[in-house]
């Protein structure tokens, strides 16, 4: 009896450690991604230029404002001390293009995503996983065939041009984020599943008379559901990555149009921010994913 719980106190402490690791490098990676954006920013071209300057009824009064305005950017050391120390206390500072809060941009924003990028991901993985399912399953060349013409087509098309179809043929956002995601999802997948399929353990599940059902949650999903595990975490900075250009083009108020728009101003205040969530969001899916596997591990063993 006591060896047991030994066993389990002990599995839930390397768990705790691994969690512990895994968050204060997800700290380190969030502080230094920060700083990077910040600094690549500053160090872009025309970065001291700012069009409200050109607007010939300002006064020379209001454009040493401007100018002012950006002053404590310079040093991006100082600016970058400046913002975590506002950050810790639930200040984000204000956005340069559009002269709201940050933080209140950010609050507004973030539910679109979530939604678009959301269902698009669950759209992805239902077609890829369904469809490279159907292909191992009833090997046949034809539709082996289809598959990999689809998401081949799919994988050569930028995604700025897929959001310009949605566009044009008045469809959703989020389809033009799950056509992006899905020829990575199912050429992962169809790989997998095709290996776990050609074990000799599931052939002969199959000769003894086991439904399809059976073997694929007994014995292909143990083998590759761990490492779908790890593409999870991949495809949500995919679908992150591919909302910048969709939200653009499609109108959609969400953090990619605000991306884009900061990057177009050079707004420092708001791309660092952006940069921190989105780093902050890829980092907690992939090392969630992590975890999640390692715990899956642990408990097989």
């Amino acid at each position: 009896m006591l060896q047991p719980l030994l066993s389990a106190k002990t599995q839930f402490w390397k768990i705790a450690k691994r969690v512990t690791q895994k968050l204060a490098a997800i700290a380190a990676l969030v502080l230094l991604g920060g700083l990077l954006s910040a600094t690549l920013v500053r160090m872009a071209p025309g970065f001291d230029a700012d069009e409200r300057e050109l607007d010939p009824s300002l006064s020379a009064e209001s454009q040493l404002a401007l100018r002012q305005s950006r002053a404590g950017e310079h040093d991006i050391l100082r600016f970058y001390a400046s913002y975590l120390r506002g950050a810790i206390h639930g200040d984000l500072g204000t956005s340069h293009a559009l002269g709201q809060p940050v933080q209140s941009l950010l609050r507004e924003r973030w539910p679109v995503t979530l939604r678009v990028a959301g269902i698009g991901l669950l759209l992805a993985w239902i077609l890829a996983s369904t469809l490279a399912f159907t292909a191992c399953l009833w090997r046949l060349p034809a539709f082996e065939i289809f598959g990999t013409t689809v998401s081949g087509a799919f994988l050569c098309i930028p995604a700025a041009v897929l959001a310009l179809l949605s566009v044009i043929l008045n469809a959703p956002g989020y389809l033009a984020i799950a056509l992006i995601v899905f020829p990575k999802i199912y050429r992962y997948s169809r790989n997998l599943f095709a290996k776990a399929y050609a074990m000799p353990h599931i052939t002969a599940a199959r000769a003894r008379g086991l439904s399809e059902t059976r073997i694929l949650a007994c014995h292909v999903l143990p083998i590759a559901g761990p490492q779908m595990i790890a593409l999870a975490g991949i495809t949500v900075s995919i679908a992150l990555g591919a909302a910048i250009p969709v939200e653009a083009l499609c109108g959609l108020p969400g953090i990619g149009q605000l991306a884009w728009q900061a990057a177009l101003s050079r707004d420092l205040p708001l791309l660092v921010n952006l940069t921190v969530m989105v780093t902050l969001v890829t980092l907690l899916a992939n090392s969630g994913a992590d975890v999640m596997v390692y715990m899956l591990a642990r408990g097989e063993s």
